[in-house]
């Protein structure tokens, strides 16, 4: 059964129930996403180490150093 089935079954069960139908699949993806990078990018300050774009500068800077 693909989402699209699976939306149809819920939205057929809501409407029995007079509850409010559920989002559409992939309606919510942008949010979730954005959301899970920002607390990945908390955790890391947090814990003292660089988040997001500096992190990877600073990744690149230190295993340049290292080879060289």
């Amino acid at each position: 059964m693909d989402a699209i089935q699976q939306h149809m079954i819920d939205s057929c069960r809501a409407a029995r129930h007079g509850e409010p139908l559920p989002p559409l699949p992939g309606q919510h993806d942008r949010a979730v996403i954005r959301e899970v990078r920002d607390r990945r990018r908390f955790e890391a300050v947090m814990a003292g180490r660089p988040a997001g774009r500096r992190r990877r500068a600073a990744l690149r800077e230190r295993f340049t150093r290292e080879s060289a």
